[in-house]
């Protein structure tokens, strides 16, 4: 199998691809950029967006490298998924290891530790047709499928299992790792492991755009970080895609959610906020352009207390071309300013891509503040640059004017 090497943003001129293979990377990788190359038939231009990992396709496999080190990659998306640390003790690197190859020593890490004291149960509601009385009758199938006779009777009642969401998304996400063609044999053992101890958990076909959300009590706390990175596994894998007819498999993350999603964990930390009070996409606000209430706004990042709006801004991980921020961002932050009533709104950019700058509305005083996060930095100082960003909301230091709150002592992210 041919095996092409891609990084994100960076141009690979005259790749060999057969239609079938061009086709579906168009189809699966809607953000990479795809064109014939000049005077070579059946070769073309690459240039990979912001999705990274691994695709393989029938005789080809495409592995995207992201542009820092992996192992900032790997402090970005656990961080993103909030209350997951993968410390470096979790995870031993090899530069040249894909994002998945990378990934699957901490998922086992953290699955050990979640199973550690034993495999969870919960209570999961269950219907049945059973010879006795078990919780509670349902008189309505009982006439409907039984005419009335007894038995077998129709209940539904509380099963004390082991086969709940947790455990099934865990399940679920070993499973489709172990679908992927890992090259670590010591990858594919570990996996293997946790056979015997999930082996009263049905294996649930997730589909990867509808990975059910987790709920976590004092009881099962201690299975959040390998749950999230479960739930990871099974957004960012795709098992036997079906392109006409080829067939792919791939497991691959889009850099601007995990940035966008970084930001919005490390920033309501720093301001030690509730997911209530600062809210990612404006989730539950109902933020509006017009009077009308017909052009919705979905802010990435936005501070709320009740119903009025404190703070508002966009994070921005893309590639971005020439020497201003595009009209379109700053267009975006204007019309939050507009629709909260705010006297500006923020930027965030990964370092890189925009240099930190303040832009002054003409005729209506709005402030759009550009900033940026250096993501070749250490994890710490990265943290540290979040907190400057924090400072700044809470003191009233950028022009936007958010002084009212510099009371508010920001969190050190270092500690």
């Amino acid at each position: 199998m041919t095996v092409l090497e891609l990084q994100e943003y960076r141009r690979r001129d005259a790749v060999e691809l057969s239609q079938e293979q061009r086709d579906s990377l168009l189809r699966l990788l809607p953000s990479m950029s795809v064109a014939p190359s000049p005077e070579k038939e059946n070769h073309y231009d690459l240039v990979p967006g912001s999705w990274i990992g691994s695709l393989q396709l029938p005789g080809l496999e495409v592995v995207i490298r992201p542009k820092f080190p992996m192992e900032k990659v790997l402090f970005l998306v656990s961080y993103a998924l909030g209350g997951v640390r993968l410390h470096e003790t979790d995870v031993h690197l090899e530069s040249e290891r894909s994002l998945v190859e990378a990934i699957v020593p901490g998922f086992v890490h953290q699955v050990n530790r979640a199973l550690s004291s034993g495999v969870v149960q919960g209570y999961r509601e269950e219907e049945a047709s059973l010879p006795t009385v078990r919780g509670r009758i349902l008189f309505d199938d009982q006439i409907r499928k039984r005419y009335g006779i007894l038995p077998p009777i129709e209940v539904r009642y509380d099963d004390f299992t082991e086969d709940i969401l947790l455990n099934r998304l865990l399940k679920a996400a070993i499973f489709r790792l172990r679908q992927l063609s890992l090259r670590s044999e010591e990858s594919r053992s570990s996996l293997r492991r946790f056979d015997n101890a999930l082996a009263n958990v049905e294996l649930v076909p997730f589909a990867a755009n509808n990975v059910p959300v987790a709920h976590y009590t004092r009881l099962n706390e201690h299975y959040r970080p390998a749950v999230e990175l479960a739930r990871l596994i099974l957004r960012s894998t795709s098992y036997e895609l079906r392109q006409g007819r080829v067939q792919a498999t791939g497991f691959l993350v889009d850099m601007n959610r995990v940035f966008e999603d970084f930001v919005y964990e490390s920033l309501r930390e720093a301001l030690r906020l509730t997911e209530r009070e600062f809210v990612q996409g404006g989730k539950g606000k109902g933020l509006r352009l017009d009077q009308g209430g017909q052009i919705p706004l979905k802010p990435d990042l936005s501070w709320w207390r009740g119903r009025h709006c404190l703070w508002v801004g966009d994070a921005k991980y893309k590639k971005i071309e020439g020497a201003q921020v595009p009209n379109a961002d700053l267009y975006q932050a204007l019309a939050y300013t507009v629709a909260t009533g705010l006297s500006g709104a923020t930027l965030i950019y990964a370092a890189g891509e925009r240099p930190p700058g303040t832009y002054l509305v003409r005729g209506i005083e709005k402030f759009l503040e550009v900033r940026a996060v250096d993501l070749a930095e250490s994890p710490q100082a990265i943290l540290a640059q979040v907190g400057f960003i924090a400072q700044d909301i809470l003191k009233g230091s950028n022009p936007a004017g958010f002084g009212r709150f510099g009371s508010l002592v920001v969190r050190n992210p270092l500690v």
